[in-house]
């Protein structure tokens, strides 16, 4: 992931990195850093994100700590299916939470699919922007799709509706990974 900091004057990056390594907590890493013009955010110059949800489908005490456990048996063809109604649509203000401090709704989806390898799965999206409980929103309503609660009409009405109380609920949030952030500048 990326964040920015300005500075003025020069320094030794790798010995910086070292530095910063040495004091950082276990889970925090520094790898690298990149000149990028002095009017260069970290946050709101991002043209694409791409999150991963896993869910794993048999109980596993090693894991729990970064997937979800579904017991339910899930219909990962027709999640798939939901995933190609998300294309159809730029305003998802039924996925996010309510009174947030946005000024629109609408975010740009490229990717969105489910990967299942064995017991385990993956779901991948990729969009220009995502709101506030966007991604585990949607895994959730897509779990209600997979065990047959609701059918991919219900989906895209619930889509339409904008209307965070229609959508599903939210996954919890130790199966969700921001995997990959691009900017024009960098990538």
């Amino acid at each position: 992931m990326f964040a920015h900091f300005d500075n003025e004057e020069h320094f030794d990056s790798a010995l910086l990195e070292k530095k910063l390594n040495s004091l950082l907590p276990k889970d925090i890493v520094i790898f690298d850093f990149i000149k990028v013009h002095d009017e260069a955010h970290a946050r709101f110059d991002a043209t694409k994100r791409t999150y991963e949800y896993l869910i794993h489908t048999f109980k596993d005490a090693f894991i729990n700590e970064g997937s979800w456990y579904q017991h339910q048996a899930l219909d990962v063809e027709k999640m798939n299916e939901a995933c190609k109604i998300l294309f159809d649509y730029i305003d998802f203000e039924c996925f996010s939470k309510v009174h947030t401090d946005v000024h629109t709704f609408n975010c740009k989806i490229y990717e969105a699919k489910w990967e299942q390898n064995e017991n385990q799965l993956k779901f991948i999206i990729s969009a220009d922007r995502f709101l506030r409980n966007m991604v585990r929103a949607i895994v959730g309503t897509m779990i209600n799709i997979g065990i047959g609660k609701i059918s991919l009409e219900d989906f895209r009405n619930i889509i339409e509706s904008k209307d965070r109380s229609e959508a599903g609920f939210s996954v919890p949030a130790h199966g969700l990974y921001l995997v990959k952030v691009e900017y024009p500048y960098i990538n």
